[in-house]
Parts: structure tokens; C-alpha cells; sequence
């Protein structure tokens, strides 16, 4: 099971960085789009990275992260408030946190206890693999809206990476 989540997770990470690198510069921080390409390519690295982690206080924000840029839309609160991501981060920035998270994946998985009946998130009431699964599933479906973006915005298209 391992092997196969590490694999998966790799995989993932391979096409997101090809969508990454496929963004005609001028689509990076387009704002006919609800959220921007940069922004949802940092959404999805970001909580890639933080559910790896057996919990939430196992995991360290990566060093530069602004508060609620993880969040897409509203970030939650009493009421919850409006998200403005601000200057966008460049391609390469992101690039640099994709290294990171694409290296810590491995060590990550090996990590995790598999058989814990809690994710370790209170707000993911399942067991760990299962949350595993949900990762994984949140980087396939925020990495294809970017793979579609990037092919209607005359990008190159992104071969698909099976493992």
C-alpha cells in the first residue's frame, strides 16, 4: 500500500508540475478566473503537503506562506471572511515548493501510521488511508482543472505520468 501511495502521489505531483510549466506566462495570474492558476497550483501543494502529516500539529507552514493563502475564496472564521492572495507568487517560487513537497513524499508515507482509525484532522472523521485516498483524490482534481486550463489557454498539453 505504500509503494502504491507513494507512486500515486508522485505521479500526481509529475502532471501538476507539467501544468506548472506548461502556463503560458500570461495565464499565471489571470483574473478572468475565479481563483488564479498560480493560486490553486499553491492551494494544492499546500494541502498535499500538510495531510501527509500525521496531524495538524506535526506539519510546519513552508517558509513562504501568507496567512490564509491556502485558502481559495473564503477562509473560515466567524463570519468567514473573503480571501485576497495578494502579489502572486512567481513560477518559480512555486516550483521550489513543489520540490519540496515532491521530496518530503516518501519519508512522509513511510511515516504515517496506515491502520490509525483517525486521520489525525478533526474536521476528517476517517481513517487514515482513507484520508490518504482523499489527498490524493484533491491533487488529481485541482491538477486536472489546471491541465484544462493551461490546454484552453494555448499551452502545451500534459502527458499523463500513470506512476
Amino acid at each position: 500500500m505504500r509503494r502504491a501511495l507513494k507512486s500515486q502521489y508522485h505521479a500526481g505531483l509529475s502532471m501538476l508540475r507539467q501544468a506548472i510549466e506548461g502556463c503560458p506566462d500570461r495565464s499565471w495570474s489571470d483574473q478572468n478566473f475565479v481563483n488564479r492558476f498560480w493560486h490553486v497550483a499553491y492551494h494544492v501543494l499546500f494541502y498535499t503537503d500538510f495531510y501527509l502529516h500525521p496531524n495538524e500539529a506535526a506539519f510546519t507552514e513552508w517558509v513562504h506562506h501568507r496567512p490564509d493563502l491556502n485558502f481559495m475564496g473564503t477562509a473560515p472564521g466567524n463570519p468567514p471572511r473573503r480571501v485576497d492572495p495578494g502579489e502572486p507568487l512567481p513560477r518559480e517560487r512555486i516550483l521550489e515548493y513543489w520540490t519540496l513537497v515532491d521530496g518530503r513524499v516518501d519519508s512522509a508515507v513511510d511515516a504515517l501510521d496506515l491502520d490509525a482509525a483517525e486521520s489525525g484532522f478533526w474536521w476528517y472523521r476517517m481513517p487514515k488511508l482513507e484520508h490518504q485516498l482523499v489527498n490524493l483524490r484533491h491533487l488529481q482534481h485541482h491538477t486536472g482543472q489546471l491541465v484544462e486550463r493551461v490546454r484552453a489557454t494555448g499551452g502545451r498539453g500534459v502527458a499523463w505520468v500513470g506512476k
